[in-house]
């Protein structure tokens, strides 16, 4: 019981729900009525690629593709066709960029690849997640590189990972050294079936 000292306590009223926008009720509001741009649309896709290697009496070498005017060196890669296996499409995508054929000896690693695109005045952030294989070579000339790229070349392994531009490929690049070096005189091995 309340003392003649303390003033009697209020009974609270019930807290109700007044709109459907009732915990943002007191957030700041844009200014003059705009309203805020709607988010991008995410598209997503599966890519695989490869780094492609030979045996040289100096050592290994990559292959790498050049795009953007030459200023980026990459692996090769591209979108996944439907009904096509990861194995068999890092085969053909590094064939058509690169001009060279290879045979699917391991996988990698797979890498995540966010990107801004403009689709029709609309903002669409773009997902792709590549999923690189070890390619051993067995034909072909860099010269028979597509159009989508500006060049192929073959590089000597070290100076393949410093030509890289993005971190994530020299990562994926020096894990196939590594996987090369551990399985030494043996490179070949057994093919992953693609």
């Amino acid at each position: 019981m309340p003392s003649a000292s303390t003033p009697a306590l209020r009974q609270a009223a019930p807290v109700g729900r007044t709109d459907a926008l009732w915990f943002n009720a007191g957030m700041p509001q844009p200014p003059n009525g705009r309203h805020r741009p709607p988010r991008p649309k995410i598209r997503s896709e599966v890519s695989a690629g490869g780094v492609i290697y030979r045996q040289t009496p100096e050592g290994v070498v990559f292959g790498l593709i050049a795009t953007k005017g030459r200023t980026r060196w990459q692996l090769p890669k591209g979108k996944q066709e439907p009904g096509e296996t990861l194995e068999a499409t890092a085969a053909r995508e590094v064939a058509e960029e690169t001009g060279l054929s290879g045979i699917v000896r391991a996988p990698l690693e797979a890498i995540d690849i966010w990107f801004n695109v403009n689709d029709d005045g609309r903002p669409v952030r773009r997902h792709k997640l590549v999923h690189f294989y070890l390619l051993e070579y067995r034909s072909g000339s860099t010269s028979d590189h597509d159009d989508e790229v500006d060049d192929a070349c073959w590089f000597p392994a070290g100076e393949a990972l410093a030509l890289l531009t993005f971190p994530s490929e020299r990562r994926v690049a020096a894990r196939a050294l590594e996987l090369l070096a551990d399985r030494g005189d043996d490179a070949a091995g057994e093919p992953v079936r693609a």
